[in-house]
């Protein structure tokens, strides 16, 4: 303890000071996007999954992990855009964008406790419209053109 309170003395630890995450700038919804669609893509292949051999169960359990890895990280992505972009001048004009948020994100907590294709799909729906509002306070008219051919058949 000595040598850590006079390193203090001779050189006093600042405390620096960001008002976000991420650079300005840098804010995307797409990382969220590609979070939701993989956790739809994981919910469809579980759903083809046939056999009850090793591989099958293999593969059952990959795609379980990328689930709710990919539900945690479109939750993630959502809380760095909903509290670190979006300000109170953003929910005056949107004033259901907190609970456009409350709903996307309860929605990567559903499909990480369920396999449900429905709920998969409304949240990559829910995360769509959050970008829309997102791109919408830029000024730019949200469209995804190349969304089915990333997700694949």
């Amino acid at each position: 303890m000595k040598i850590a309170s006079a390193l203090k003395r001779f050189s006093p630890v600042r405390t620096a000071r960001a008002h976000c995450d991420v650079p300005c700038g840098i804010y995307d919804p797409i990382s969220a996007k590609i979070a939701a669609q993989t956790v739809l893509k994981m919910v469809v292949r579980i759903e083809s999954l046939s056999g009850d051999d090793v591989a099958a169960h293999n593969s059952f359990s990959r795609y379980i992990a990328v689930k709710e890895e990919h539900a945690d990280l479109c939750k993630r992505e959502l809380n760095i855009l909903g509290n670190d972009y979006f300000k109170p001048n953003h929910v005056a004009e949107y004033p259901d964008l907190p609970a456009k948020f409350m709903a996307a994100t309860g929605l990567c907590s559903q499909n990480k406790q369920n396999v449900d294709k429905a709920a998969a799909e409304a949240l990559v729906a829910a995360v769509d419209e959050i970008a829309g509002i997102y791109w919408a306070t830029k000024g730019v008219e949200y469209s995804d053109p190349v969304a089915e051919v990333r997700f694949g058949a």
